[in-house]
């Protein structure tokens, strides 16, 4: 940390983050206030952030990859409530309180970047994301216009360019936006624009009805979007899908010709050699959601939309022209001034986590990190085939595996209503003895008529071949009595 010896305050462990009132001999009052000099105490704030980043590397990274830690330390809402002190006070805490509380929230907080932590698709440490994290809310910019966000736009332009051209285009557009469930409503919202320009002034009393077609398998957010966007739930379509969730073609044609009288996982693939096969033909698509914080460990949130594209159909979609912001006679080149592209206003530099992962890991190492997390999917498959107890629902095309553990007093039993009644039962089950005891984390769902099943993903790098026995081990030392 830097010295500032002009600093008159002394520094301890009870340093309390009150105002300095600064001692000036004209001082200039306004209604009270002193206006000379700052009045907070910069050193004492540096102090802090030097002893929580000590805290955090200690408690939070050098642990991540420990397999004797627990994953969370599970405590009922009530008693959380009470362990951590949430109430805000009038006066502020001391900072030897503040880092206990820091302490705290780590310790209760469910360690995503733990090896067995396989409940969402996100999961893992990547160090180089979380140094561009850690320097990205130090700077604190927003990516709006060129003046304020210098490196963070280039940056930006940078990886859409790259990742345009992994899709297979030839040219293209595309932008940041926080989340999958953002770039599905943004998709939508942009081809309706395209059919529809008129809508941007106009509103939807001048449209005529639309129907939006998706896969039954679709994510939930198209739901969400035709609600937000105000096409309405009911006049969504859902095709019917065969019996490894894609969309049958056949059928889409049949309910569009019937009217007239997929998401952002699976990006990765396009990274490696071997496995962007699973995503042939996605050259094909007008627009890609593509989510960089998922297998690529990017960091929540990393998320972005590509569009084929290139006559700016994002900026005249999106485009409210801010004078305060957006000028056109400034001093230099105001294409660089992407925020009004965008449906936000105040915009985080979300790919600078990605580029700088990508800068360390190179695209072989990125390519290396997607072949690996598909061949542990493939070693757990084949265990799962070989246990007895295990069965699995469908074979996997990708890093999604779901299957079903069935407890010894099920194995004899007849395949008929009361069975999966009782096999309902048993993920749920599991899952709570598991979060409690703090081994694993492991997420489960019921899905079209086939009861509660565990659904595993593998992404981090951390991960091994130990923690993919130790899953299957664990699974059955918890739900073995049931």
């Amino acid at each position: 940390m830097s010295s500032h010896p002009d600093r008159e305050c002394p520094l301890d462990g009870d340093t309390h983050p009150q105002e300095m009132i600064p001692s000036k001999k004209s001082a200039v009052l306004v209604d009270g206030v002193v206006l000379n000099g700052p009045t907070t105490d910069a050193r004492a704030g540096e102090k802090f952030v030097e002893e929580a980043c000590k805290l955090i590397m200690e408690e939070v990274v050098l642990k991540a990859t420990d397999v004797n830690e627990k994953v969370c330390e599970w405590r009922p809402p009530e008693q959380l409530k009470q362990l951590l002190d949430l109430e805000m006070r009038d006066m502020g805490e001391p900072h030897h309180r503040l880092l206990e509380l820091c302490q705290d929230v780590i310790r209760y907080s469910v360690k995503t970047n733990h090896p067995r932590f396989f409940n969402q698709l996100y999961a893992g440490l990547d160090y180089y994301s979380l140094v561009a994290r850690f320097m990205t809310e130090a700077l604190n910019p927003s990516v709006y216009t060129y003046e304020v966000s210098p490196v963070f736009l280039l940056v930006e332009e940078a990886v859409l360019k790259k990742m345009i051209e992994f899709i297979g285009w030839k040219e293209g557009d595309g932008i940041f936006n926080p989340g999958g469930s953002v770039s599905n409503m943004y998709a939508m919202n942009l081809a309706r624009y395209k059919y529809c320009p008129d809508i941007k002034e106009k509103g939807l009393s001048g449209l005529p009805r639309l129907i939006l077609f998706t896969s039954a398998e679709c994510h939930y957010s198209m739901k969400k979007a035709a609600s937000f966007l105000g096409i309405g739930t009911e006049n969504v379509c859902f095709v019917e899908t065969d019996g490894r969730g894609k969309m049958i073609p056949a059928e889409l044609e049949r309910q569009i010709w019937q009217a007239s009288k997929e998401a952002s996982w699976g990006g990765s693939a396009l990274m490696s050699r071997k496995y962007r096969k699973l995503l042939q033909g996605i050259h094909r698509a007008d627009s890609v959601a593509w989510n960089p914080h998922k297998m690529l460990m990017a960091g929540i949130q990393c998320c972005a939309l590509l569009v084929k594209d290139k006559s700016d159909l994002l900026k005249k979609c999106y485009s409210a022209k801010a004078s305060y912001l957006f000028q056109q006679d400034k001093f230099y080149d105001v294409s660089y001034d992407t925020g009004d592209k965008s449906i936000q206003c105040s915009r985080r530099p979300d790919a600078f986590k990605f580029w700088m992962t990508w800068k360390a890991l190179g695209t072989l190492g990125l390519e290396e990190r997607v072949n690996r997390a598909l061949a542990l999917s493939r070693y757990l498959v084949e265990e799962i085939k070989k246990r007895e107890g295990f069965k699995l629902l469908l074979e996997p095309e990708y890093a999604n595996i779901c299957f079903w553990y069935i407890p010894p007093s099920l194995r004899e039993m007849e395949e008929g209503p009361e069975f999966w009644a009782k096999l309902n039962l048993v993920a749920p089950t599991i899952k709570e003895r598991m979060m409690k005891k703090g081994s694993l984390m492991l997420g489960y769902q019921p899905h079209r008529g086939k009861v509660n099943f565990f659904r595993q993903v593998v992404i981090s790098p951390q991960v091994s071949r130990e923690d993919m026995d130790f899953l299957l081990d664990e699974i059955d030392l918890l739900g073995r009595d049931m």
